[in-house]
């Protein structure tokens, strides 16, 4: 990709503005800036370690006394290609074998070695749409710029069209840059994409566990009754309300499918608000199927066990 020039702050504000008018824009900025480092009572759930300073350390000293340090990184380090069929009635003959690249959960700055296995893994596949479920960046505040840079990166690998959307560890002033990579960010809006003369509808909300700014009707606003429809969205916690807003498939991220499970891939916790069961892989909820990636990075530390990192490739068929 040719260089872009840099964006100052300035520019950024005055893209968010014209994308999401001043007062969404300013907003959406100020809640943020109110709660990103914010460790007890803010989002679904009370507790956020993520924000803790002393996680990382905490956790880093636990697992060396225990000699499992080193093995934690070398399973973040090794990420899967995992492969989902989805079969739906509804689905458009167009769209039969339509493929989608899921990326989630990337925070693309905290382990250089995992996300030069995903630009290796994604090289060569062949796929007909990208999305990615937000939490690009390591930390939940400060800096973005090396978020940014790991992004682009990926992105010199990654083919067009890409749908994302933003996690808890994302700030809305990387929307932009993002979207100058060539990366369309979904903050409660929707793109349709055609083939053949039939179409698909892909929604996309803002982050929903933490700074609570998902919006579902907005979102699918305009989607015709009876037409087939994906939600996007970081965390799968919003399953219900995605259900009952008539979405075919759901696809999420931000669980880590427990990121450090006990053997048999027992999550010790999901960081959210759902039943364990729409914690990892494939689900159902009423006539909506789902999937939650356990995600290509690891948050907080870069250490995994009994829950491998992925990427995959969803194959959507009609039944």
């Amino acid at each position: 990709m040719s260089e872009e020039p840099a964006m100052t702050e300035d520019d950024i504000m005055r893209a968010l503005e014209t994308r999401l008018g001043r007062l969404h824009a300013r907003q959406r900025l100020g809640i943020e800036r109110d709660h990103e480092a914010q460790i007890f009572g803010q989002g679904l759930n009370f507790f956020h370690p993520e924000n803790l300073a002393a996680s990382p350390l905490l956790i880093r000293a636990a697992l060396t006394i225990a000699g499992l340090y080193r093995r934690g990184l070398g399973n973040a380090e090794n990420v899967r290609l995992r492969e989902n069929t989805i079969v739906s009635a509804r689905l458009p003959r167009a769209f039969d074998g339509y493929t989608i690249l899921h990326l989630s959960d990337l925070h693309v700055d905290m382990c250089p070695q995992a996300m030069a296995r995903v630009r290796a893994l994604v090289a060569d596949l062949s796929y007909d749409l990208c999305v990615l479920t937000g939490d690009y960046r390591g930390a939940t505040h400060g800096p973005h710029e090396a978020a940014l840079a790991g992004m682009a990166e990926l992105r010199d690998v990654l083919r067009a069209p890409i749908l994302a959307v933003l996690g808890n560890h994302d700030t809305i002033m990387m929307t932009p840059r993002l979207e100058q990579m060539g990366m369309r960010v979904l903050l409660n809006e929707r793109e349709t994409l055609w083939r053949e003369g039939a179409c698909l509808h892909v929604a996309g909300v803002d982050d929903a566990h933490y700074f609570r700014v998902d919006n579902i009707e907005k979102a699918g606003e305009g989607i015709p009754q009876g037409e087939f429809s994906i939600l996007l969205s970081h965390t799968p916690e919003i399953f219900r309300q995605a259900a009952h807003a008539g979405f075919d498939i759901l696809l999420a991220g931000h669980t880590h499918g427990g990121q450090i499970c006990l053997p048999g891939g027992v999550a010790l916790t999901l960081d959210s608000a759902l039943p364990r069961a729409y914690g990892a892989g494939a689900w159902k909820y009423h006539d909506m199927q789902g999937y939650t990636s356990v995600g290509a990075g690891s948050s907080v530390l870069p250490v995994r066990f009994n829950c491998p990192p992925e990427i995959t490739l969803h194959r959507l068929m009609t039944a």
